[in-house]
């Protein structure tokens, strides 16, 4: 019999403390982002947050904005660090710097500056709800879902119930149907197990599974579901290669050459964010740049969200798969300080 993982639900009325934790950074966090070998931020050890506030106040006031001066202090700030900036800020001169620098920079530069500035469980928060109310971008929320950690999820939706007054859970159910509605309210409300133990028995038996959902046999989806939902990543890549073995295929690419609704194309977003994030990510920046006109929205979000975690790796596994660093390619499809400001990020100043 299957175990079920039932979702740890979060009640409005919660604990202030708890959702006071969601925007901390702990201790353990700062080290990660300050020491990570993984990411491509470029930060001090130590750096005055007053005296980064002061210059960001300059650079904000009289007739023009110093860019470069946002984007020399923020673009080399982990999020401990930019943390500390506001907060100063804020004391300093009784304003938040997020809405001042809204006020004076513009474009895709001022969204992909507002983005960074946050803290990362909101950041996630707000891309979850412009994907809710755009109707037409599910993949994202897939992916904010199945790229964290279960402790990471848990952060954003305190942060979406802080920030929005409604629980994620609700306001994707309330934008979806059907089996899409299960598959992304089973995603993040998810709090996986994170061991490494692995079943084989399961994983044959759940690949064949995931196989009937491949072929859009609909009696199979809602067990597709209970599978990619209540499973740890360990279990499900090891049912991802089992997949592979009898099939002769991945089950991603089975996707993307038979799959053909929203249903199928957010299965296909959960098994890549789930089985590879790095990869996944190195095709949304891929696709985000092939297209006529770039998708700045799409190429920001992966910029601004990994740059202190992992962008190192995907920046190799791009160059892998397209022979073209990720900072010209980036810097050839981009203009103005928008592209200085994630070459910053990339730790690739012109």
């Amino acid at each position: 019999m299957a175990t079920l993982v039932f979702p740890i639900s979060i009640s409005p009325v919660e604990d202030a403390e708890a959702l006071h934790k969601s925007f901390e950074v702990s201790t353990t966090e700062k080290k990660t982002f300050i020491h990570s070998t993984m990411a491509t931020l470029i930060a001090p050890s130590n750096h005055s947050p007053h005296e980064d506030a002061e210059a960001l106040r300059k650079a904000v006031e009289g007739w023009g904005t110093d860019e470069k001066t946002i984007i020399v202090i923020l673009g080399h700030r982990n999020v401990y660090q930019r943390q500390q900036i506001r907060k100063a800020y804020e004391e300093i001169f009784q304003e938040d710097l997020i809405k001042r620098l809204e006020s004076e920079i513009k474009g895709d530069f001022e969204k992909a500056v507002y983005r960074w500035i946050l803290e990362p469980a909101d950041r996630d928060a707000v891309l979850a709800n412009v994907a809710i109310k755009s109707g037409k971008s599910f993949h994202v929320i897939v992916e904010i879902a199945t790229v964290l950690s279960s402790e990471e999820l848990l952060a954003v939706r305190r942060a979406y119930l802080h920030r929005f007054k409604h629980s994620l859970e609700e306001d994707v159910a309330a934008h979806t149907t059907g089996h899409l509605r299960q598959l992304l309210v089973g995603l993040v409300t998810a709090f996986r197990y994170l061991g490494d133990e692995i079943n084989p028995k399961l994983a044959q038996s759940e690949a064949e599974i995931l196989h009937e959902a491949v072929k859009e046999k609909k009696s199979s989806y809602e067990e597709a579901i209970r599978v990619l939902t209540t499973r740890s990543k360990t279990q499900l890549i090891a049912t991802f290669n089992r997949y592979r073995e009898i099939h002769g295929t991945s089950i991603s690419k089975k996707l993307v050459d038979e799959g053909s609704d929203e249903f199928q194309r957010a299965l296909y977003t959960a098994i890549r964010g789930i089985n590879d994030p790095a990869k996944y990510y190195e095709k949304v920046i891929r696709n985000a740049i092939k297209k006529v006109g770039t998708d700045e929205d799409a190429l920001t979000r992966v910029i601004v969200s990994r740059a202190e975690k992992d962008l190192k790796v995907i920046a190799e596994v791009y160059y892998k798969r397209n022979s073209v660093l990720l900072e010209h390619a980036v810097a050839k499809e981009t203009s103005g300080d928008y592209k200085k400001f994630l070459l910053t990020l990339l730790g690739k100043e012109e």
